[in-house]
């Protein structure tokens, strides 16, 4: 499958390995870089530094604050309807909480509310699972072995987040994350185990215990996949294939239910509820800065929109998560996402020279951004067909480490992409490039969960916050169930004090106002809901 180029390239790859594996068994892996290095490296490459990329809000919650060029397009678009047009009168659906987004977070969300003894409801514009979620391959962390601590976990990810994190926001997810591992064990998330029944945990990038709990490179699909039933076995209403296209409120301003679009008849219908949880996910299909992405087809920042129009702020919007390791080639599975598992079980990053030029366990910025520095700057990347760049992820160094069949054991998913396309990463090193991957900024909440909009809560990956301007390997999954979960008891709890008052979209109305009074004439519509393509190039249209 390899090119002639690509193969000579290989060819040094190998040719250094022996001495790579010596020095690494030595334990002289390539050292990690100073704080001044990091930070000159993400000034100078990493895509968050690009200055041209971004554009500064004309009006809303957010005004004066810089965000990527398409976030702005659709975060000062036109509504999808004309209130005029929407009749409230007669909702067709009245719970206590409405979840958007059936994900991991909204799932989390939901069990919570129904164990709380609300009447919960999942909307969802694909099928329930089809989330970020569900592609989730290297793990969750939780500080639950006898040499670690929150604490030492809150250090981490502070660090890593470049000590921005929201610190109640963070104190939760480390707090509570030994409790959502049992949880999801009691549940029968099927982690790895030792045969003794100790849970398997490994490092990630940027961790100083190893805290990773996996589920093979399957983690994020058991984790669905169990998730999922609970919400079945609790006979929680789902509603498949229907977006929100807005918030609700009621005359006292208290989000109170959300206008849905059927997204197979493109009907309209009304959610009311006594309180609403937005757990729409992130914004990969964005494509911010042209970038390939390893999220799910119906990852368009929906959320961010709807909060955003119902008044509600965002925190660091200007931030994203570039994963170091996306698929550069075969373009069939371009920027499908290598999990962080495949280097902290042993592989190494190695450029076109056969050069291990870094640590294989920084942070994932740090990573990118070096990536993007040693292919464009250096000019060691390895060329491919489609025009474009990477540098090798040497995976047979795992079992050089590891002994025979560990790839086959712990990443067989990864083994199992690759050699659909007659890659045999056991005995070929992988190419990578770095690929949009999560949205680190998002909607600001506070500890309990709500947004600045009263009874509007926020989980998951739409929540802006929880990990500063940088994401850790593993804290991903666990937010979704942390915040999924505290979402769901809160919001239950809310709607047992609540009295939902006249429903109204007057906001939107307003909002409208506040567009034209900012002198923005577009015609883009939002949320966007689904990306469509053309020629290869992602286009977003009105559906």
């Amino acid at each position: 499958m390899y090119t002639q180029d690509m193969l000579e390239s290989i060819k040094k790859v190998e040719a250094t390995r022996e001495a790579r594996l010596a020095k690494v068994n030595a334990g002289e892996n390539p050292r990690r870089m100073t704080a001044d290095e990091k930070e000159a490296v993400l000034a100078a490459f990493h895509p968050d530094h690009i200055t041209s990329q971004f554009a500064t809000l004309k009006m809303g919650p957010n005004k004066g604050e810089k965000v990527p060029l398409e976030l702005a397009d659709i975060l000062q678009a036109n509504s999808r309807i004309n209130p005029a047009d929407i009749d409230l009168s007669n909702p067709d659906y009245d719970v206590d909480v409405l979840i958007i987004g059936g994900g991991g977070a909204g799932s989390a969300a939901a069990i919570m509310a129904h164990e709380n003894g609300a009447n919960a409801m999942i909307v969802t514009k694909l099928r329930h699972g089809d989330a970020n979620t569900m592609m989730a391959e290297g793990g969750i962390q939780a500080a639950d072995k006898p040499n670690d601590s929150p604490a030492i976990h809150y250090i981490d990810a502070l660090g890593g987040g470049h000590f921005k994190n929201v610190p109640e926001l963070l104190e939760k997810l480390v707090t509570e994350g030994p409790s959502s591992i049992k949880w999801l064990n009691d549940l029968g998330v099927m982690f790895d185990k030792e045969p003794d029944g100790t849970m398997v945990t490994t490092h990630g990038g940027g961790t100083s215990r190893k805290r990773m709990h996996a589920c093979k490179d399957y983690s994020g699909a058991e984790i669905m996949r169990v998730l999922r039933d609970e919400v079945i076995n609790r006979n929680i209403t789902v509603v498949d294939f229907t977006a929100a296209i807005e918030i609700i409120k009621d005359e006292d301003g208290k989000a109170a239910g959300a206008v849905l679009l059927n997204m197979e008849t493109k009907e309209i219908r009304i959610a009311r509820a006594k309180t609403v949880v937005i757990a729409t996910g992130g914004a990969g299909r964005m494509h911010y800065q042209g970038f390939p992405t390893s999220n799910h087809y119906g990852a368009t920042a929906d959320g961010l929109v709807l909060a955003y129009r119902a008044g509600a702020p965002l925190l660091y919007a200007y931030t994203l998560q570039y994963h170091p390791t996306g698929v550069a080639y075969p373009s069939q599975i371009f920027g499908a996402l290598v999990t962080e598992k495949v280097r902290s079980i042993g592989a190494q990053l190695i450029n076109a020279d056969g050069e291990a030029f870094m640590n294989p366990l920084e942070t994932r910025d740090v990573s990118a951004a070096s990536i993007i520095r040693e292919c464009k700057e250096r000019g060691k990347g390895v060329k491919t067909p489609d025009g474009g760049y990477g540098i090798w992820l040497d995976s047979p160094m795992i079992e050089k480490l590891h002994g025979e069949g560990t790839i086959e054991k712990r990443i067989p998913a990864m083994m199992r992409m690759y050699l659909k396309y007659g890659i045999d990463m056991r005995k070929q090193p992988i190419l990578i490039y770095p690929t949009l991957h999560y949205q680190n900024g998002g909607i600001k909440i506070g500890a309990n969960g709500m947004s600045d909009v009263e009874n509007l809560f926020v989980a998951g990956e739409a929540v802006g916050g929880i990990h500063g301007e940088n994401r850790l390997m593993g804290n991903s999954l666990l937010d979704i169930i942390v915040f999924g979960r505290n979402a769901g008891v809160n919001a239950a709890l809310a709607a047992k004090n609540t009295t939902v008052g006249k429903l109204t979209l007057s906001h939107v109305d307003d909002f409208a106002k506040e567009l034209a009074e900012a002198g923005i004439k577009t015609d883009k519509v939002s949320p966007i809901l689904l990306p469509r393509y053309t020629h290869g190039n992602p286009k977003f249209e009105a559906k």
